[in-house]
């Protein structure tokens, strides 16, 4: 029952727009229920504990810490509806449960490789709604209204969290067309998932989805070989001209000339400086942060854009939480890129090398998405990469507790 609830929580949290979602309960939705069904099977299971800490244990507990000050601070200094601070807090801190929950709740390396396969499968599937809104409006010029946003979101207004998703999973599939060995099936279905996520990206017109994806590729070509990184950027200068006219048009548009000949940047990018110079400012007289929950109620009063969001989830982290909280932040997202580092130094084969390759990538390009957007507390997006890190964390375990048992010599046995 445990493994068929962790499987339902894969499918369900970057679908979460295709299901039923409110259970008319304050601050309780159906993937909580989920979440608190598999903590009790995994509770009652005897599960909880007996493993070595986690190593992203610390700090997401550092980070909950102070996300919890930046709303006590809200709560005290800038009071609202109580309800809401405690619900925004709880989203903050919800998904990287998923962490900690898929930690604990693995125990046999069949399970983990199954889960793994399911998450890439979702990515792919969520890649596949993208080419179908893509196709249903049309391929040709760039329309902002025609942005593709896949399962998450109803319009063009969630295409950067989309394509923020996209480009996080394309090393994931990536790496093993590169790394993964003797397995020419498992390489040619990589590489078919890329391909989606890779068209998906181009039909969100995310700009910063697109340089992610891109950086990504190109990191694990180098890391493979400089022969591959030139086989790649000849592949690229060779496809650059057959790629859909709206994503080279939303590329161009990012700088444009004014009335008098002048260059400017579009209405997008210049909003975005606007909103962070105001943000700084906004923290230079409020040094410990404003408070969680509170940045789109005061931006107005410290930039031309009231009522926005950050755009950047570090500036309104920093907004927000104060240093405190950037920092317990940035602790945590360099966390997240030694833990790749530890994966792939721990790779007994290709099969681990793959995988840890390619999360190590994916840590980098989730953090990057992080400054031209604000998907860090967004479930659809990040839910899943939690459970990847748990998941290749006991993979990894598990793999080294097979191989030292595989070298216990017949004599050792006996004794």
């Amino acid at each position: 029952m445990l493994r068929l609830l962790l499987a339902v929580l894969i499918v369900y949290t970057p679908n979460q727009l295709h299901f039923p979602s409110e259970l008319g309960l304050p601050g309780l939705n159906v993937v909580n229920l989920l979440f608190l069904l598999a903590i009790l099977f995994l509770v009652s299971a005897g599960r909880w504990g007996g493993l070595t800490a986690p190593r992203l244990g610390s700090p997401i507990r550092v980070y909950f810490a102070m996300m919890t000050l930046g709303t006590l601070i809200a709560l005290v200094v800038r009071p609202k509806v109580v309800m809401e601070d405690i619900t925004y807090l709880k989203t903050v801190m919800f998904y990287p449960l998923y962490y900690f929950l898929f930690y604990y709740a693995v125990r046999d390396l069949r399970t983990a490789r199954q889960l793994i396969l399911g998450i890439l499968a979702i990515a792919v599937i969520a890649g596949l709604e993208a080419w179908s809104e893509a196709m249903a409006y049309g391929i040709g010029s760039y329309v902002e209204s025609h942005r593709a946003a896949g399962p998450f979101g109803p319009d063009f207004r969630s295409a950067n969290r989309a394509g923020v998703f996209y480009a996080m999973f394309i090393p994931v599939l990536f790496a093993p067309v590169l790394f993964l060995q003797k397995r020419m099936l498992w390489r040619l279905m990589s590489l078919g998932g890329v391909l989606i996520l890779a068209g998906a990206v181009l039909f969100t017109y995310s700009r910063q989805s697109y340089f992610i994806a891109l950086l990504g590729i190109a990191l694990l070509s180098i890391r493979r070989g400089l022969g591959t990184a030139a086989l790649g950027l000849a592949a690229f200068l060779v496809i650059l001209p057959f790629l859909p006219e709206g994503a080279t048009q939303r590329v161009e548009e990012t700088q444009q000339v004014g009335k008098h000949g002048e260059e400017a940047f579009d209405e997008s990018t210049e909003s975005r400086w606007d909103i962070w110079a105001g943000a700084v400012a906004m923290w230079g007289e409020n040094p410990i942060g404003i408070g969680l929950n509170r940045f789109k109620g005061m931006i107005g009063g410290y930039s031309s854009y009231a009522g926005k969001d950050a755009h950047n989830f570090y500036v309104l982290t920093l907004a927000e939480s104060g240093v405190q909280g950037l920092v317990s932040l940035l602790l945590l997202m360099f966390a997240i890129w030694r833990h790749g580092g530890r994966l792939v130094r721990a790779a007994l084969d290709s099969e681990g090398m793959a995988l840890a390759q390619g999360f190590r990538v994916a840590a980098l390009c989730m953090a990057l998405g992080n400054i031209y957007g604000s998907p860090f507390t967004e479930g659809a997006v990040m839910g899943v990469f939690w459970a990847l890190a748990a998941l290749l964390e006991r993979y990894a375990q598990m793999r080294l507790g097979e191989n030292q048992s595989m070298q216990i010599s017949p004599t050792a046995v006996a004794a």
